[in-house]
């Protein structure tokens, strides 16, 4: 079933503002796997792999786990292109793109809370439990992360106790979507509602400068 036919209405339309927000996320993401990559003082070569990684990582883990192959990635001309432009841009103008941080991270913000509510969407329509779903959710969201961090020679920042909260808020809109659809509420409202829910979770996180609980350390640590 589309996402159109469940609140019926015209396939353009919703298509489009799916699409738009799609975009909006990828370029979002991209933009800070180009910026590890100057961070990391890498060549040009280096900030296009990692701004594609980051940016479609995720989506094409949870397109090849699903068995939805080619992915999604490889059918969409322009998702392939915006890492590119990303890159560009960041290449040229990095200072400016680096005193943007916190714009940056809106949108990276709303790109985790869409990834993260169409792709259990998406899981749950391929019939999988609704564990596997938020487990899929939340892998398109953080994956493309996590895959950049590991190629930078980092830990991923998703396991940091110094980061604030990313995967928990992913993981929570996950499991609204999934909750919903096992309640037989497919509607695109249900995956409009995760998407915000994730997007005010980390962003209220990353300002009130929230953090997952971390054990007590004492003495010098390995």
């Amino acid at each position: 079933m589309t996402l159109a036919a469940m609140v019926n209405e015209p396939a353009s339309v919703t298509d489009t503002v799916e699409a738009v927000i799609n975009l909006v996320g990828i370029f979002a993401f991209a933009l800070s796997g180009a910026l590890m990559a100057v961070r990391k003082r890498m060549d040009i070569v280096g900030m296009v792999v990692l701004a594609s990684i980051t940016a479609l990582g995720g989506g094409i883990i949870r397109d090849v786990l699903l068995g939805d192959v080619p992915p999604a990635a490889f059918r969409n001309t322009w998702w392939l292109v915006l890492p590119l432009i990303a890159t560009v841009l960041t290449f040229f103008l990095h200072p400016v793109v680096t005193r943007l941080h916190r714009s940056i991270q809106v949108f990276d913000a709303i790109g985790l809370g869409v990834f993260c509510a169409s792709a259990t969407a998406k899981a749950a329509q391929y019939g999988v439990s609704p564990l596997a779903a938020v487990l899929l959710g939340t892998i398109t969201g953080v994956g493309g992360g996590i895959l950049r961090d590991l190629l930078a020679g980092e830990i991923p920042s998703v396991l940091r106790r110094d980061t604030k909260l990313y995967a928990v808020p992913a993981v929570a809109g996950s499991i609204i979507v999934a909750v919903a659809h096992a309640a037989g509420q497919d509607g695109l409202w249900v995956q409009a509602f995760a998407a915000l829910f994730i997007c005010g979770f980390r962003l209220a996180a990353l300002w009130r400068g929230w953090g997952a609980p971390a054990p007590r350390v004492s003495g010098p640590t390995i």
